[in-house]
Parts: structure tokens; C-alpha cells; sequence
């Protein structure tokens, strides 16, 4: 069982008898406190979609609730519902966009690594690569010589997640996205 300093956002935990869904973190140091860190949470319900708003201390257990992951890759969208397909048996996984909104940005019909989170029978959640290739849509011209200059500038990609790209890419050209820190890291093969 991690503590509550060691959970990462989009973990599953079991809280109150139900699982829930850990979207946001957010620490704090009260002044003149020796008990240390605080974590407030927002989790929510895999099966309601309610939300619970919690405060931890850094050294309280919270427990990790079962999961399966399974391989699985965006088959189509349906209205407000992401159909992911199994890689391996076929099984499509309706995910509703609510759900897995802030993950959605970096997803598109040949994204490679993702992970379809299960909670029994049931798909809950999306685990993503730690990297991503996309396409930008549109940004502005790139400059003749600035591959040596640090600037940059900001690229709406295919998905459409705005990032800061060098000066010298250009539209059309497939980037690399760290998903954790929503940075440029290298154009794509």
C-alpha cells in the first residue's frame, strides 16, 4: 500500500468501499505545521462518475485498487464515446470522453503503447506511452536558419494540444510529444 505522497495522478484507489480515479494533486505546506505535507485529491467514481474532493497527509496509506491493463489502440469516436479495440482478442472499449478528457489530446488513430485500464469487465481509463508521435496542423513559417536558435513557437497539432516547438518545424511535419510533461522532445521518424 503507497502512501499518499507516492500516488501519481490517474492512479485507481480503493477509498470509502468504492474505486476511484485520482485526476488531480495538488501539495501543500501549511505554515507552522510539523505534520508535513498535505495532498488534496480529486478523485472520481469509476462507476457513478461522482466526485470526491479528499485531503491526505503525506505518511497516510491509501490502498490501490485491482486493475487489469490490456493493450488496445483508438478504433473511432462516436459522438462523446471513444471506442478502443483490444490489440490482442478484438474486444472494443467504449470509454466516455468525460472520462479520459485531458488524455484525448494526445490520441489519435495510429498512436502506438496505449493501455486500456479495466475495472472488472468494465473500461475505466486510459494509460498513455510516455511519448507520442503527432502532427502539426498549423503553425507559423518556419525560419531559414533557425535550427540554431533556442526560440520557439507555439504548433497545434492534429488533436488539437497547442505546444512549443523550435523555430525551424513547420506545418505537416510528425513531432514527438512527451505526454507527462506536454513538451516537444524530438521530430518523428
Amino acid at each position: 500500500m503507497p502512501k499518499a505522497s507516492e500516488i501519481k495522478k490517474n492512479t485507481a484507489v480503493e477509498y470509502d468501499g468504492r474505486v476511484m480515479i485520482v485526476r488531480d494533486i495538488e501539495r501543500s505546506v501549511p505554515q507552522g505545521r510539523a505534520s508535513g505535507s498535505i495532498y488534496r485529491m480529486r478523485m472520481y467514481d469509476v462507476v457513478t462518475g461522482g466526485k470526491v474532493d479528499e485531503s491526505f497527509k503525506a505518511e497516510d496509506m491509501l490502498k490501490l485498487a485491482d486493475l487489469t491493463r490490456r493493450p488496445a489502440m483508438l478504433s473511432y469516436i462516436d459522438g462523446d464515446e471513444y471506442v478502443f479495440m483490444d490489440e490482442e482478442d478484438y474486444t472494443p472499449y467504449h470509454i466516455n470522453k468525460e472520462s479520459i478528457e485531458e488524455q484525448v489530446q494526445f490520441i489519435d488513430e495510429a498512436t502506438k503503447g496505449l493501455l486500456v485500464v479495466l475495472i472488472g469487465e468494465r473500461a475505466v481509463s486510459i494509460d498513455l506511452p510516455s511519448a507520442v508521435d503527432l502532427v502539426i496542423a498549423e503553425t507559423s513559417p518556419s525560419m531559414k536558419g533557425a535550427s540554431a536558435s533556442a526560440r520557439t513557437k507555439p504548433a497545434t497539432l492534429t488533436t488539437g494540444l497547442v505546444v512549443q516547438v523550435p523555430e525551424h518545424i513547420s506545418t505537416g511535419d510528425k513531432i514527438r510529444i512527451n505526454t507527462s510533461e506536454v513538451k516537444f522532445i524530438s521530430r518523428a521518424d
